[in-house]
Formats: C-alpha cells, sequence, structure tokens
C-alpha cells in the first residue's frame, strides 16, 4: 500500500479508502449493493490486511445504518483504522434536522459517534453546500468539535470552487481551523473537476479523496459499445454520475480496455491506476458489492501507467476548455503556476485541443 498525507496535515491516508454505503443499505441505497455485518466485517479485514487505513461513511447512508455497522463490525475497537464521515442531508422531518447550522452539525456528530461507538471522529467532512446557513457558523461549529476532540480533522464535499475559497477565507479571517481535504467525484468520465476543484487543492494545500472513481462501475468492463447493458445501478434510476455524451463515454471505454487488455489487468485497474496517477489525489473511496469486486480493485496501487497509456487516456476523455480556461491556454500561458498547469498543461502541450 502506498501512503499519502491529507492536504498541509500531518495525517498519512492510504491511497485506496474503503467506501461503506453498500453497509446495511436500506430504501434507496439498496441499488449500490448490501452487505450484512459480518460481510463488512469481512470486507473491513480483506482492506485492513492490504493496508487500507481509512473507512469512508456518511451519517445519510441508511440512516445511520452504514455508520451503525462499522461500529458493530470493529466493535468499538481497531483504532490501527480512521473512520471519516460526513453531515448535511436530512436526518429527519424536521425543519432542523438538515444542513450545517451549529444545531444540527453537533447533534449529528453526537449521533455519529454513538452509531460508530468511538469516542472521536476522524475525518468530519461537510457532505454538501448549504447556502442557508451562514458559512462563519458552519465553520465555527466544526472548530467547537475540533476543539472538543471530538472530530481531529474536517472536510467538505461536493464544494464549487467558491465555495471552497469562501470558507478557508472565513477560517483563516477567525483564526478557527481549515478544512484539510475535500471528497469530489473524479473519474474518466467526468473530468469538470479540472476545472476548478483540482487547481484549488493544489494552491490551498488540500487532500482529494474521490468518490466514485468507476463512474459507479461504468469502468467495471461490464459496459461495452453495441452490447446489453448489465445489471447495476445505472439500471435502477441511481442518477450519479450523469451521462451527457454517450458517445464519448464510449469511446473512453474502448481505449481503457484496449489499455487493460494489452496489460492482462481488469479495466477497472488502470482507471483506478490513472486517478492515482493525476494531480492532487490523496486517496480513492472504492466501494464494494462483494470479497470478489473489493480484490479485484487492490491491486490498481501497483498498476504503474506508462506515458504512453496515460496520454491515450488523457486525449480521449479529455474535457472541454470553457471560458475562461480556453482563453488562459491560449494568452496567459507564459505566466502559469503549478495549480493552472494541473487543468492547462495538455493542451498547452498540444496533447488536447481546445
Amino acid at each position: 500500500m502506498e501512503y499519502r498525507l491529507l492536504g498541509r496535515s500531518g495525517l498519512q491516508v492510504s491511497v485506496l479508502t474503503l467506501g461503506s454505503m453498500t453497509f446495511g443499505a436500506e430504501g434507496f441505497f439498496t441499488k449500490a449493493g448490501n452487505a450484512d455485518v459480518k460481510e463488512a466485517r469481512r470486507l473491513i479485514d480483506i482492506s485492513r490486511d492490504a493496508g487500507i487505513n481509512l473507512i469512508d461513511t456518511a451519517n445519510a447512508y441508511s440512516t445511520g445504518r452504514s455508520e451503525e455497522m462499522i461500529g458493530e463490525a470493529l466493535e468499538g475497537g481497531r483504532v490501527d483504522l480512521m473512520i471519516a464521515t460526513k453531515v448535511r442531508f436530512p436526518m429527519g422531518k424536521g425543519p432542523n434536522q438538515a444542513g450545517l447550522s451549529r444545531h444540527h452539525i453537533i447533534h449529528e456528530c453526537e449521533a455519529s459517534l454513538r452509531r460508530l461507538k468511538r469516542d472521536h471522529i476522524d475525518l468530519y467532512q461537510v457532505h454538501e453546500w448549504d447556502g442557508l446557513t451562514p458559512l462563519e457558523e458552519t465553520m465555527e461549529a466544526l472548530d467547537t468539535l475540533l476543539k472538543a476532540g471530538k472530530v481531529r480533522y474536517i472536510g467538505c464535499s461536493n464544494y464549487s470552487g467558491w465555495h471552497i475559497m469562501k470558507a478557508l477565507a472565513i477560517a483563516d479571517r477567525d483564526h478557527r481551523a481549515r478544512f484539510v481535504s475535500q471528497q469530489i467525484y473524479y473519474s474518466l468520465q467526468g473530468r469538470e473537476a479540472e476545472y476548478e476543484l483540482v487547481p484549488i487543492s493544489i494552491d490551498q494545500g488540500l487532500g482529494i479523496l474521490v468518490w466514485s472513481p468507476l463512474a459507479g462501475g461504468l469502468f467495471s468492463g461490464r459496459y461495452r459499445r453495441g452490447k446489453p447493458m448489465p445489471e447495476g445501478r445505472h439500471l435502477k434510476n441511481w442518477g450519479e454520475p450523469p451521462i451527457y455524451d454517450e458517445a464519448k463515454l464510449y469511446d473512453t471505454i474502448e481505449v481503457l480496455v484496449a489499455v487493460a487488455e494489452a496489460r492482462g489487468v481488469p479495466p477497472a485497474q488502470v482507471a483506478l491506476a490513472w486517478l492515482l496517477g493525476r494531480p492532487g489525489i490523496t486517496s480513492l473511496v472504492i466501494g464494494a458489492r462483494n470479497e470478489e469486486q473489493l480484490k479485484s480493485n487492490l491491486p490498481s496501487v501497483g498498476l504503474k501507467l506508462t506515458q504512453d497509456e496515460r496520454d491515450k487516456l488523457d486525449a480521449v476523455s479529455a474535457p472541454t476548455l470553457i471560458y475562461p480556461y480556453w482563453h488562459q491556454a491560449s494568452t496567459a500561458r507564459d505566466r502559469l503556476g503549478p495549480a493552472d498547469s494541473a487543468l492547462l498543461a495538455p493542451f498547452i502541450k498540444g496533447e488536447a485541443r481546445f
């Protein structure tokens, strides 16, 4: 296993994180899978033996059941495994049972601790933007939890670039703790994060955790152009990630499969290895419906793609340069920094077109 520092913190995180959305799945979440406690414990053991040191969950996953199962599987112990969880989505029907108010954050942190059977959360992440609660209130509440020892680090998820920058600015101004990481969607199918989220992470020293790095299973190798759609999340009205350009998706899959076949490995491993080599990436959150799926994805850590393989995958999946980035690629190339280059370098070198 490889470990990387989480942003500017001193915390070392394995480059693969075990996702637990399938643990005890109820209702909507059964579309992703449904592991019982015995299977969850087995998946955790396999991950730990492989060197994974972080489990990612959220209070909203089956209304707390995922957290409960992690607490049961770990029996309140195993401090060698860190826990990341999240807060924001509704946990009841009341008007104050959702969002990022001080009331909801502190109440849900304490509830998560009870379910996880722990005295602290290693990484507490705000799960989504809340445009009704002042960011000052949100950052103060998170800082309070840090000072109380209930939370070790804080992060955000699914924020836009200006949301993140405003939160960091408020934290700096008020002398409060900053986010050390963000958790984002990023894959060969959806590279929009390269416009703002990856550059801001590089510039501001945030770690990047990636959710759904296989695009909801689209890069498992089971989805192929001209073949019947396999049983999976995209046939169950999951809706994430949205597919805007099906032709481009299948073009990308064809290149991915060709690279994988030449290497003699599953396409999923190549997709994960590609992401691990992208700028700013800390860890990929990989879920698993079963033991076989998890074991198939773990070897991606040791798969090092050649520059030629990367170039092919980069070119076929390259995002369209939207304004002002196409203008910067054309007229600002003489004074671009490392954060700018995370997006623009391939276009400036002629490896991608705009």
